[in-house]
């Protein structure tokens, strides 16, 4: 697994969010595909004033998968699985992020394909995008797609701040807090 650490430290922090990536794809992992998701990924979470502290991409297998997804929470406030959403043999990102889930947040899912269905029109439904809350993280498994990608990062940093505060138990996210989980 190629992780790429971006650890940031100090007052600066205050009031960001951190993003972690997971771009499951077998190709990309192989070095066959050009990886497009970490560069759309980090600078949207950037210009929204938040940072992606950690990104990696791993082969379209449970194991690293799971590994990818329990690193990138510790790290992350948020966490972005990308690919592994559809109806094929193998498409494993969403069963392989409930089995170290505690919750499941599915409404981000139906959001994320009202949305998409614009753009791809009724094949937006056999997308199995959902939400789950690992240890103190939301993760959100979305399509691999770069317009797919962009609609669960609007989602995401948009309800962030309010999700990271209810998963750790507050009404509200205590803006000061953005030490490690």
């Amino acid at each position: 697994m190629k992780g790429e650490h971006h650890r940031h430290h100090g007052e600066h922090m205050h009031g960001t969010l951190r993003v972690a990536l997971v771009v499951t794809s077998d190709r990309v992992s192989k070095g066959l595909a050009e990886d497009k998701l970490t560069p759309l990924v980090r600078s949207a979470v950037e210009e929204e004033g938040h940072v992606l502290i950690w990104s990696t991409i791993v082969p379209n297998k449970p194991h690293d998968i799971r590994r990818a997804v329990l690193e990138a929470a510790s790290w992350a406030n948020i966490v972005l699985v990308t690919g592994g959403t559809g109806p094929g043999p193998r498409d494993l990102s969403v069963e392989t992020v409930r089995e170290v889930a505690e919750k499941e947040l599915p409404g981000l899912g139906e959001l994320h394909r009202l949305e998409s269905r614009e753009s791809v029109g009724h094949a937006a439904f056999l997308s199995r995008t959902t939400a789950f809350v690992v240890g103190e993280s939301l993760v959100m498994v979305s399509p691999g797609s770069p317009d797919a990608v962009e609609k669960a990062l609007k989602i995401l940093l948009d309800i962030g701040s309010h999700a990271v505060g209810a998963v750790r138990g507050r009404s509200r996210w205590d803006k000061g807090s953005c030490a490690p989980n």
